[in-house]
């Protein structure tokens, strides 16, 4: 099956991660990027925190629930699939022809909390843990350049601090986020995409749920992440991920 993902497989195995296509195991994702949140001790998400006492797979949701403002986040079973679109899902955006000529996320909305930031590439660090944008840019998110370009096959992933010493960044509100809620993210080749939030969840970073994540899908979808839950100020990280699921409902350009 030819996707955006399976011509970028090679760079996902050279940087130690791999994003999920076609039939692969789902035992191989485990080599997908560990969620880090390199967030300064600046303030914490208010309403989001979750103490997850056991994580096990039988005494968690078997889905993942819809969010929303002051509703508790809570992780789902590990194996539970990715949410239903809550939307009519539209077909992706064939990739380009060649290599030289894919396209970039450049920007992205959320109205519903305020969000109006610039996207730049991360990759992985040394250690195969996912980048995340310069502390010292609060406001930028972070798109994982061997995921899909927002729009085309597959789960594409953005990221973005809750926060840094300085105070509040560019996802400080993403855990407001609720089912319905829409996203744009704007294109270098000049079209606009618009993904609709199926499901959100806050999932502890030592059973961080990488096959609902990263594993191959049948349409379009994105994928936003953050930090939750309990700040360490001797480790300077927080416990949790805020995941944002959503799925390509409308495109244009």
């Amino acid at each position: 099956m030819k996707t955006s993902t399976n011509k970028v497989l090679p760079g996902l195995l050279i940087a130690g991660s791999l994003g999920g296509v076609g039939a692969i195991m789902v035992g191989l994702l485990s080599l997908a990027p560990k969620v880090d949140d390199g967030s300064g001790p600046g303030p914490q998400p208010q309403g989001s925190t979750v103490q997850i006492q056991n994580a096990g797979a039988y005494d968690l949701p078997p889905t993942v629930g819809p969010g929303g403002k002051n509703v508790p986040l809570m992780p789902a079973r590990l194996d539970a699939p990715p949410p239903a679109a809550a939307a009519p899902i539209v077909p992706p955006i064939p990739p380009a022809k060649t290599k030289t000529k894919r396209a970039t996320p450049t920007r992205i909305k959320i109205p519903a909390i305020k969000v109006n930031a610039p996207i730049g590439p991360v990759t992985v660090d040394i250690q195969g843990a996912l980048d995340t944008p310069p502390l010292g840019k609060p406001n930028r998110t972070g798109w994982y350049r061997f995921s899909p370009v927002p729009g085309e096959l597959g789960p594409a992933i953005i990221n973005g601090h809750v926060s840094t010493k300085r105070g509040s960044a560019v996802f400080y509100r993403l855990h407001e986020l609720a089912k319905g809620n829409q996203i744009y993210v704007y294109r270098s080749d000049g079209k606009v995409t618009r993904f609709t939030v199926s499901g959100v969840e806050q999932a502890s970073k030592n059973s961080f749920p990488t096959a609902r994540v990263y594993g191959n899908t049948s349409n379009a979808q994105l994928r936003l992440i953050t930090c939750g839950g309990v700040y360490n100020k001797t480790t300077h990280s927080f416990s949790d991920n805020i995941i944002v699921y959503a799925t390509l409902s409308k495109k244009k350009g």
